[in-house]
């Protein structure tokens, strides 16, 4: 088990999923709490790594449905804000292969309205790594108080970042924008190949990773559903095979397999700073356990991250 702890910042989303309802031209909603660092939090929590999440949490039904996830999963939220503002909402529609399509209602809403003061007092000493990505890093105007954070921590912490890109709410272009800067900051750079299509699109996973290289981030892993994943450490590269496993929905896979692999180096004592005792084949074994607990989240509905006695069962 992880002796130090890893901090996450970011957001809560109630990812609301189309049902159908009792009476015609209805439609009911299944409400869950998520949000990619959010569920993150969880996800590490659940596999035995002490674990902090640094949120703007509303009092509103959804914060409280937030709250009440976190805490029970055993998530730290000591240093939370208590936000006026109201909870993020986004409405899943599933495909035939349980894909997630979100679209969000977001304006004005508490994840992104960070102040310098909010971050200020937060004790980073006790952390070997912070993570975070998503909205967070580029929803305005929290954003750049996100990232003055992350400056500040990076001598100390190990950075890990996720951009987790959602074109319907920021246009990729605004990723891209800020992309090299983050690497510059990141010593664990996470992302999907959906996400990699948009950052950089038509550009093959190797030449992304060296390019990511190139601007800062040691260890680059980029996510392939059932083709598993690749790891690139400072350009030696592992192909990681996925888990087999009967998919209800993919919504959290992604989160959990940042969890699985930030908890597994934790628990080996590489996170702390930029990684510098880790090898490619430390790489490997981290993102094959992370691909057990992605593909234990993918069995079951919603972001479900397993907990630590579940992968034993596996």
């Amino acid at each position: 088990m992880s002796s130090r702890q890893i901090t996450v910042l970011g957001e809560c989303v109630a990812d609301a999923f189309a049902e159908p309802a009792g009476a015609p031209h209805e439609l009911a909603l299944r409400v869950l709490p998520g949000g990619g660092p959010a569920n993150t939090a969880v996800a590490l929590a659940r596999l035995g790594t002490p674990a902090r999440f640094l949120a703007r949490l509303s009092g509103d039904v959804f914060g409280r449905l937030f709250r009440a996830r976190l805490e029970a999963s055993g998530v730290d939220l000591s240093h939370a804000v208590a936000a006026a503002e109201p909870s993020t909402l986004a409405v899943a529609e599933l495909d035939a292969l349980g894909q997630a399509a979100f679209s969000f209602h977001a304006q004005n809403t508490a994840d992104w309205q960070w102040t310098p003061p909010e971050l200020a007092g937060v004790d980073l000493s006790e952390t070997a790594c912070l993570h975070t990505g998503s909205l967070a890093l580029v929803r305005e105007p929290g954003a750049a108080v996100v990232e003055e954070f992350l400056a500040a921590a990076a001598p100390r912490a190990t950075i890990s970042i996720d951009p987790n890109v959602r074109p319907l709410l920021v246009r990729p272009e605004a990723y891209r924008a800020r992309l090299e800067h983050w690497c510059g900051l990141a010593d664990v750079l996470r992302l999907s190949e959906d996400d990699l299509e948009l950052l950089l699109p038509d550009t093959p996973p190797e030449k992304a990773c060296d390019i990511w290289h190139t601007a800062g981030a040691r260890l680059v892993v980029i996510t392939r559903g059932a083709e598993g994943a690749l790891a690139s450490l400072d350009g030696e590269r592992v192909q990681v095979p996925a888990v087999e496993t009967e998919v209800v929905d993919t919504v959290g896979a992604g989160d959990s397999f940042t969890a699985g692999l930030l908890h597994h180096l934790g628990a080996r004592g590489f996170l702390g700073g930029r990684l510098p005792d880790l090898d490619l084949a430390a790489v490997a074994e981290a993102c094959a356990f992370a691909t057990r607990v992605a593909a234990l989240t993918c069995a079951v509905a919603g972001p479900n991250p397993p907990w630590q006695g579940d992968l034993a069962k596996r």
